[in-house]
């Protein structure tokens, strides 16, 4: 039997997008960054540790680099998202398949590729607060989804504390990663990790 190929998966998935996910993928894979899936999309890595990722959304499609702040960027082609809130993370947008330039998006890539094998990386964002500091693999979603961002924001800094201290207490990754996953829910819904017990 084949095995599945969650990368063609994804690509299969978000048919709007397929061509400029096809053409990205192919360049991404011209270098030796691992391929993988993380968080429901494709993730580039470098010795285990995150790079950049691949993804389509409502309006656009593109590629996050998750220390992209570092980036020259000469054809000022990266967008903070979430500015004031994001210090790392920038993001390469594409509308449609002409936007994309094999040639300029492997040059950001290869200084994303030198940056990662530099070792620089940008320090996790404690909240306002200072109480505590946001666990990277949550704090890696929220960059992701603006939609589960804004609900986490929305709550208390208690409950925020909770569900970051909540995968912190695991020990291995593929349980922190489960345990995000089981959260998500009860952010959408502004409840916080705890309240079921609450109220009893």
């Amino acid at each position: 039997m084949k095995k599945v190929n969650l990368v063609e998966e994804y690509i299969e998935n978000h048919p709007n997008y397929r061509e400029e996910l096809i053409t990205l993928r192919a360049i991404i894979n011209k270098t030796t960054l691992k391929e993988t899936i993380k968080w429901n999309a494709p993730i580039y890595t470098l010795k285990g540790k995150n790079v950049l990722g691949l993804g389509a959304f409502k309006s656009y499609v593109g590629i996050w680099f998750f220390n992209g702040s570092f980036l020259s960027d000469p054809h000022q082609l990266l967008i903070n998202a979430q500015v004031d809130k994001t210090k790392g993370m920038r993001q390469m947008r594409f509308n449609t398949l002409k936007d994309i330039n094999p040639e300029i998006v492997m040059n950001y890539i290869n200084e994303a590729i030198k940056n990662e094998e530099a070792g620089l990386k940008i320090k996790l964002i404690k909240s306002s607060s200072n109480s505590f500091t946001l666990n990277s693999i949550l704090k890696e979603k929220l960059d992701l989804n603006d939609e589960l961002r804004i609900a986490f924001e929305k709550l208390s800094n208690y409950k925020q504390k909770e569900f970051s201290n909540h995968i912190n207490e695991a020990k291995r990754e593929r349980t922190k990663i489960s345990r995000l996953e089981k959260i998500i829910p009860m952010i959408r819904a502004g409840k916080g990790l705890y309240d079921k017990y609450k109220n009893c």
